[in-house]
């Protein structure tokens, strides 16, 4: 049985799943974490669901060989891919995954339109597919992949020129009167770090919705439920994993998260084994 005092293991193609973290870390401080960075196979989203499936499956491993007591799949793409297929094969472990939030937006759009910002592997999920059509009876959804915005937001560059083409070419068509677009739903785990940018071109009458906070809540009622959360104490430490560049990933901690810490390489045996160096 797990123990309060274990970590919780958190997983991402990359730096993505860190708005996830922020989240965690700003709700349980008191909570250790796992963070794995999947940097040497980033990005997710043109990649087969057979491929996702093998890295989440050998991430979760990993993280289950270090500790950890629930692990968070902090990649839409990965959720969408794999999610099912980790409950299948662990069925002893809790998982919170990710989802696009079409639910809030379709409660509460006042023009029935809504525009959403994923991967191609996200929107072509069952996953996705059943949250709109659960959720979305009535409103017009607008979709766009923002091709090359992860590899952006891994470079840091959350407001370069660059990274603003790629959103101004996903948003200003919906933005257009015959779209008229008053919500912007996120998903992608990357996403949350250009909140900003997105805000500058939408404006403020364009609600964005970040789902971080919403899975936050999510794994500390998960938590509570199974009697594993940690008790309030001092901000518990975070150990971070990369199989990608160390250095890299160090440097994009304070400014993505903001705190710093130190990250250990890890390298892949193969599509199902990872281990660290």
């Amino acid at each position: 049985m797990s123990k309060p005092t274990q970590p919780i293991g958190v997983f991402d193609s990359g730096v993505g799943g860190l708005s996830v973290l922020r989240a965690i870390r700003a709700s349980m401080p008191e909570e250790a974490v796992l963070y794995f960075g999947d940097q040497g196979h980033v990005p997710y989203g043109p990649r087969s669901m057979e491929q996702i499936q093998n890295f989440s499956e050998g991430i979760t491993r990993f993280l289950l060989d270090h500790d950890a007591k629930l692990i968070v799949v902090a990649c839409n793409t990965a959720s969408a891919a794999a999610l099912t297929h980790l409950r299948g094969r662990f069925p002893s472990v809790s998982f919170v995954g990710m989802e696009p939030a079409v639910k809030p937006a379709a409660e509460t759009t006042k023009t029935g339109r809504v525009g959403v910002l994923a991967t191609p592997a996200t929107f072509q999920g069952a996953l996705y597919a059943s949250v709109v059509e659960r959720f979305a009876a009535g409103v017009e959804l607008f979709q766009h992949t923002c091709p090359g915005l992860v590899n952006q937001i891994e470079k840091g560059e959350l407001d370069s020129a660059a990274t603003r083409a790629i959103l101004e070419d996903a948003l200003h068509p919906m933005l257009d009167v015959s779209r008229n677009i008053d919500t912007v739903v996120l998903g992608c785990t990357h996403y949350p770090f250009v909140i900003p940018l997105i805000q500058q071109i939408v404006g403020e009458n364009v609600r964005v919705i970040d789902p971080a906070p919403a899975v936050a809540k999510q794994v500390k009622r998960l938590l509570e439920k199974l009697g594993t959360k940690n008790q309030p104490s001092a901000r518990a430490s975070i150990r971070f994993f990369t199989s990608g560049d160390v250095a890299g990933m160090k440097s994009m901690l304070p400014i993505l998260l903001g705190e710093s810490g130190e990250v250990q390489s890890v390298v892949w045996k193969n599509d199902r084994e990872v281990e660290e160096i």
